[in-house]
């Protein structure tokens, strides 16, 4: 993200019409699965098209064998006089599947995908839902090119045009929070595929501040000599071992004197060898991803201020390199927490959880109401519910609505308990806790009673775990590339809005 995403398009523009002009290349329309009379069926608005127009599209994907599965894509030459140079139809599946705004979301994400090397498309799927639609085709459309040597031979996707009855005022809002939602998802994004090369500490923290400043946030950074005379001994010990130091930035947005204070945490490793405890060197380069909590909480914080959410945000995010060095910390060490704890490092590889301690402690300061930190944090999250479904945990009450929240919103975060017995396995022999246990059962939930240590009592507090969802090493898939996904933009942000209106 050399070129800040404060001036990079992320996305395709969005905007709102009312039919098809001579401008647009592709039309895109959804089909959904077959109807009473055994024919799939068109989803487009009333009068889009003429009864000869429709009749034509129906008989050309009826002759190529389209069924309208989900994320079926039939590419058609365009009926005469329609005025665009091809018909693109995106399978829906079951037409009940038009209330699921996640599903819409994805299929206008792989219709997006698909459209590389298109100018302008024009598209009917509004009639599914205009905020998913939006969403789906932004980030379905994002690309990440900025250290190719020459551009890709397809261009991107540069003008979608979202076909509505009417553009008043009201669809126009719905389409700027979907886009702005969208584009914090993308920043988000971009944060976590920029490469460790070019996104260490000190320039994390200096684009968190640019983009945070432009956005209207309140912004502190704190720098390894201010954050080892304040006794931040966790962001300091997982940074000793790289030239580059740790950094902790906070940003504020503020909503007034009687709103509710949300605290938000992100771990910012901006790259995990897993320092003296060394990980195995197939698969490290995705460490690169392993700032992707830090990446969602920035992007969140930005967009809470750019919807003037109602709720007080105080992000709190530290950031680190963690390298092996003869300054590194050891095995064995033992180091002081933000707040007086002390730690013995049994793995240098349990890092994360150092950071945040720092950071959680520190944003318990603040008096919150609600505490939400978020981390790609345990391997042992893909190993109890894979790639895609976060792993929940903290206080009871919130741990549910929040999970509840990311289901509704299609991030699939899960509820997971705090087995108590697991609680014992983390006192040290030398000092008040040790960072593992010793035994690899539970590590998921070992490290979430872990960061309870530091959250105070009256807070509600809930912990995101990521490590999977928040980078794509596999291939494409609705709205979503290989590399950083954005998870969890949208369901952090969507708390946000529940607690403004519910309390």
């Amino acid at each position: 993200m050399s070129k800040s995403s404060a001036i990079r398009q992320l996305g395709p523009e969005l905007s709102l019409v009312t039919g098809i002009s001579k401008d647009d290349d592709v039309l895109v329309i959804g089909l959904t699965t077959a109807d009473e009379d055994g024919a799939p069926s068109l989803v487009i608005g009333d009068g889009l098209l003429d009864d000869a127009t429709a009749s034509a599209i129906d008989d050309a994907l009826a002759a190529v064998g389209a069924k309208g599965s989900a994320g079926e894509l039939t590419k058609l030459p365009a009926p005469a006089g329609l005025g665009v140079t091809s018909v693109l139809a995106v399978g829906l599946g079951a037409a009940e599947k038009l209330d699921d705004a996640e599903h819409v979301r994805r299929q206008a994400g792989v219709a997006a995908r698909s459209l590389q090397g298109v100018a302008t498309a024009v598209t009917s799927l509004p009639v599914a839902g205009l905020a998913a639609t939006a969403e789906g085709f932004f980030l379905g459309a994002y690309r990440f090119d900025e250290f190719r040597s020459t551009p890709p031979e397809k261009a991107p996707l540069t003008a979608v045009r979202l076909i509505v009855p009417v553009a008043d005022k009201t669809t126009q809002a719905e389409l700027d929070r979907a886009k702005a939602i969208a584009r914090a998802v993308s920043i988000a994004r971009d944060f976590v595929n920029t490469p460790p090369s070019h996104l260490f500490p000190e320039e994390f923290a200096d684009r968190a501040k640019a983009l945070g400043s432009a956005a209207g946030l309140k912004v502190e950074i704190l720098d390894e000599t201010a954050l080892d005379k304040a006794g931040y001994g966790g962001i300091v010990g997982v940074g000793k071992g790289s030239s580059r130091p740790p950094r902790l930035v906070r940003l504020s947005h503020s909503a007034g004197r009687k709103a509710k204070t949300v605290a938000l945490v992100g771990k910012g490793v901006t790259f995990d060898t897993g320092g003296i405890s060394i990980k195995p060197a197939a698969g490290m380069e995705n460490m690169t991803s392993d700032m992707g909590g830090a990446a969602a909480v920035i992007a969140t914080a930005i967009l809470a201020a750019e919807l003037n959410v109602g709720v007080n945000v105080i992000a709190t995010v530290p950031m680190a390199e963690n390298m092996p060095s003869s300054t590194a910390q050891r095995p064995g060490d033992v180091l002081t927490q933000y707040g007086g704890k002390t730690v013995e490092v049994i793995n240098t590889d349990a890092e994360g959880r150092l950071i945040l301690a720092d950071a959680i402690v520190r944003a318990c300061e603040d008096e919150p109401d609600y505490l939400i930190d978020t981390a790609t944090l345990t391997g042992a999250q893909l190993v109890a519910l894979g790639t895609r479904t976060p792993g929940v945990m903290g206080t009871d009450e919130f741990r549910d609505r929040v999970a509840t929240i990311s289901q509704a919103e299609g991030e699939s975060g899960w509820p997971m308990p705090f087995p108590e017995e697991l609680r014992p396995d983390l006192d040290s022999r030398v000092a008040d806790l040790a960072n593992v246990t010793n035994h690899r059962w539970g590590g998921m939930l070992s490290a979430g009673i872990y960061l309870r240590e530091f959250v105070a009592k009256d807070v509600q507090w809930v912990h995101i775990d990521i490590a999977g969802p928040a980078f794509n090493t596999g291939g494409p898939w609705g709205y979503t590339g290989k590399g950083g996904t954005g998870v969890p933009v949208r369901t952090i942000f969507a708390v946000l809005e529940d607690i403004a209106a519910e309390g």
